[in-house]
This record gives structure tokens, C-alpha cells and sequence, in this order.
């Protein structure tokens, strides 16, 4: 008999007193960059493009989307991400004084949307301009809170919106659109290929396979894979956000790793609290293999297609240790 132990999952954060906190401070934030704006501090970009000059100020609010944008804006314009720290987990992002101005002065802006960075479109409009471009990837895709936010672990999500930056670069510089087409081209013929080989290569050979996962991010990459995610969706989504997960999802999920219903374990190791590391040493504990992920780019200084190959060759290896394919 297998003894039970319910895990009490409680909330990666405080919920009331941070929210009010967090509130509070990009409310501080608006009203500082309002006011700088009206001191002519941030003359310039309000409305004035720099691609004559520099190229156009690309600004993404995670480094996953800033990666893709860079390597599409090429030699021809500045990107700069603000969520860069792997070390950090971004569902619980602050922003600085530092990062409005970073958005202040963008002439091409993306952010995630569906409540992933709910600062970064109250910054920008703290200092509007007509002239900025605002992609916002949920609104892409018609998503609204509430919805999977994790879109760049869907590789057609991440192709749409590959496409999308390159059109937005081309209407900021019409002059150069040709060049953007160019390296969309690029990026998805060559910078994206062993990406794509990956994918394909572990549908073939594990399709079907019932694999376990700590967190939603992983929910939109297994059926691109062909995997059969077993895990309540709404515990994963619950530790994703970080509220409180029902008593019977934490049941539901410790029994499937103790009774081998799962070959494969996977977690997002930038939100490793403690329930979740017991159910890392469950899965150990029943010699299931256990792959990691993170939701932004590991290392900060890899590209995007460099950080899910490393992922998807864990996940492969993992799979392989399992099922012995």
C-alpha cells in the first residue's frame, strides 16, 4: 500500500498585500515618466522615430520575443529586453524606474499580454506615442486573461509571431523591408531548423507517451510533441499563477508519479518552491526521469533557438531513459 502525504500547495506570492503593493507602484511609475515627459526629459519619444539615424528602438518585454526580434531586426536596429534573469520568475516581475524609460523610449514595443506583464502596457501608456507600434502577442491570437499565456512554447504561435515582428519592422521602415524578409527567411530555414527536426523527431518516436508537468508553460509544447500531459491542466495553471491548487488536483497528480502513470516528470525549474521540489523527489524517488524547462532564456545570453534545442534534448534524453527508444 502506497502511504499518501497531501501536499499543501500555497502561493508562490502574497496575493493581497503584493498586488496592492505592486499597484501602487507602477501607479508611482505612470506618474513619474508623466511627469518627465512633461519636463522634456524624454524629448524624442514621444513621437520622434531614431531609424533615420540608429535604426529602430525595439523593446520586448521578455527576452524569449526579444531574441526572435533581434535576430529578424539584424544589423538594422537596437532590441532590448527587460526580462532577462533566468534566476527570475517573471510571473512575479516588478519593473523599475529603469525599465519604464527602457519602454519609453520604443519606437516597436512587444509585450506578452494575456496577464503574463500586466506593467508593461500600463508603462507605455505612461508615455504615449503615436508613432510606436505595440505588439502585443495575446491580442494576436485573440487571447484574453485567463488564457494559456505561455505562447512562445507553441512553435506555430512562435512562427505567427515571427512574421508579425517582421511586418511591424517593415511598416517603421519600409525602406529595409525587403532585408526583414530576408531574415525572417533565415530564421525560419536555418536558425530554426535542428528547432523543428527536434520537434518532429519526438512525435514520431514517443507519441502518446503519458508524461507529468509542474506547470502550464509545458501545456502547449506536449501536443506538439505528441505527448499524452496527463497533469490536471488546472494544476498546472494554478502553480503557473500562483494560487492555490485544490486538494484533489494535488492528490490526482502525487498518484500519478507513485503508481507510474507518468514516464517523465517535467518542471519548471524558475519556480521551484518547495511542494514542487517534494514532487521532484517523488518522481526520483520512483526513478522517473526528470526534465527541466524555464520560461525565459537559459542562459540569458543564449538565442531562442539555442534554449529550446538544450530543452527538447533533455526532454528527448528523458523520454529515451523511460521508455527505452
Amino acid at each position: 500500500m502506497i502511504a499518501w502525504r497531501l501536499l499543501t500547495v500555497t502561493a508562490r506570492r502574497p496575493l493581497t498585500v503584493t498586488a496592492w503593493q505592486r499597484k501602487t507602484r507602477l501607479r508611482t511609475l505612470a506618474a513619474g515618466l508623466l511627469a518627465l515627459g512633461a519636463a522634456g526629459v524624454l524629448a524624442g519619444c514621444g513621437g520622434t522615430s531614431s531609424a533615420s539615424t540608429s535604426g529602430i528602438r525595439v523593446v520586448a518585454a521578455e527576452n524569449f520575443w526579444g531574441s526572435i526580434a533581434g535576430q529578424i531586426a539584424g544589423t538594422k536596429d537596437s532590441v532590448e529586453s527587460i526580462i532577462t534573469n533566468p534566476a527570475q520568475d517573471p510571473h512575479s516581475y516588478e519593473p523599475t524606474a529603469g525599465d519604464a524609460r527602457t519602454l519609453a523610449t520604443s519606437e516597436l514595443a512587444i509585450v506578452n499580454g494575456v496577464g503574463y506583464d500586466p506593467w508593461a502596457p500600463k508603462l507605455l501608456a505612461a508615455n504615449p506615442n503615436p508613432k510606436r507600434i505595440v505588439l502585443t502577442v495575446g491580442g494576436l491570437f485573440g487571447l484574453h486573461d485567463g488564457d494559456n499565456p505561455h505562447r512562445w512554447y507553441s512553435p506555430a504561435d512562435v512562427d505567427s509571431v515571427a512574421h508579425q515582428i517582421t511586418a511591424d519592422l517593415s511598416k517603421l521602415d519600409p525602406k529595409d523591408a525587403q532585408y526583414y524578409s530576408r531574415r525572417l527567411a533565415t530564421f525560419e530555414t536555418t536558425d530554426l531548423k535542428t528547432y523543428h527536426q527536434l520537434i518532429a523527431q519526438i512525435k514520431a518516436r514517443y507519441a502518446n507517451v503519458p508524461v507529468g508537468a509542474s506547470e502550464s508553460i509545458f501545456a502547449l509544447l506536449a501536443p506538439a510533441l505528441g505527448l499524452n500531459l496527463v497533469t490536471p491542466y488546472s494544476f498546472m495553471k494554478a502553480i503557473s499563477e500562483g494560487t492555490e491548487v485544490s486538494a484533489q488536483d494535488t492528490i490526482t497528480t502525487q498518484e500519478q508519479i507513485a503508481s507510474h502513470q507518468i514516464k517523465v516528470w517535467i518542471y519548471n525549474s524558475q519556480n521551484a518552491t518547495p511542494e514542487i521540489q517534494r514532487l521532484n523527489a517523488m518522481a526520483r524517488a520512483n526513478h522517473i526521469p526528470i526534465a527541466t524547462i524555464t520560461e525565459t532564456l537559459a542562459p540569458a545570453s543564449a538565442s531562442f533557438e539555442q534554449w529550446q534545442v538544450a530543452q527538447l534534448e533533455q526532454i528527448e534524453r528523458a523520454l529515451h531513459e523511460a521508455t527505452g527508444r
